[in-house]
């Protein structure tokens, strides 16, 4: 049987773009026969879920709060995903296995390549959820010098730094309150929810440097437009998505080359369809 489904996963799901980013590939790819679904899944509702999937799917994207609770249904996940103990992406291989891996790091880091930032001496990073230690797994591979994390309990502050003396990165933690610090930085990261950084907006220097916020909706934030008031450069959350979910394509479907800037152009015109 060909493999022609996939989807993703999560809860709540019902806002999700990756139906519109896959289904943007497989049009432009010729993959008429694919189909690309959501389905709302929570912990609980997983193993039964994974259970009843057949010869027919080829893959799955997995969002909150499934990236931890998959991995012990899985046949084995790639060093990627172990890094940062996450995975939002498997591969239902032809011999029958169930593969994991994560594209967010790599979907950091590609992000980041394709606006010019290859290397930095150093960096910032808002907040410390689940997205912080994959932004810090992305960091390990671009910058040379210290992470600064900003955070604002000292559990937080542990756990990142536990994640920085297990990912090879040089992690200094600071108190939320002193977060304005973070904008001096050539890189700063913002892993927050929807609001968190708008009092930060009027401390934005001016000759900024590069703020990727991986906020999508609404966009932009109070932060990202203040930041490109100032001279800085800005990458938003759905470059992160997009590039993730071109690596995701490419593992589901076996095609060697997703097509990135169709689903962009589908992206962006999901988002305006929504405001």
């Amino acid at each position: 049987m060909s493999r022609i489904r996939a989807a993703v996963l999560g809860s709540p799901i019902e806002h999700s773009l990756s139906p519109v980013l896959h289904r943007a590939a497989y049009q432009e790819l010729g993959l008429v026969d694919w189909s690309y679904d959501r389905f709302e899944i929570d912990e609980a509702a997983l193993p039964e879920f994974m259970a009843g999937l057949g010869a027919e799917w080829a893959g799955l994207s997995l969002t909150m709060p499934l990236k931890r609770a998959i991995i012990p249904l899985l046949d084995g996940i790639s060093d990627t995903a172990a890094s940062v103990e996450a995975v939002n992406t498997v591969v239902f291989t032809e011999d029958g296995r169930r593969l994991g891996d994560n594209t967010d790091i790599p979907g950091i880091v590609s992000a980041l390549h394709e606006r010019g930032v290859e290397k930095v001496p150093s960096a910032a990073i808002l907040g410390a959820g689940a997205t912080a230690s994959s932004a810090l797994a992305a960091l390990s591979r671009i910058c040379s010098g210290e992470v600064t994390v900003y955070v604002r309990s000292r559990a937080r502050a542990d756990e990142m730094k536990q994640w920085g003396e297990r990912l090879g990165v040089a992690v200094r933690t600071a108190d939320w309150s002193r977060a304005a610090e973070a904008l001096a930085a050539p890189l700063v990261i913002a892993t927050t929810p929807a609001g968190t950084t708008d009092a930060l907006a009027p401390a934005v220097p001016e000759g900024a440097g590069t703020l990727f916020d991986v906020l999508y909706d609404p966009w932009p934030t109070a932060l990202a437009a203040a930041w490109s008031e100032r001279g800085g450069q800005v990458i938003g959350g759905l470059d992160l998505l997009v590039h993730q979910a071109v690596l995701q394509v490419e593992q589901m479907t076996g095609c060697p080359s997703a097509p990135l800037a169709a689903m962009r152009a589908a992206g962006e015109a999901a988002l305006r369809a929504r405001h």
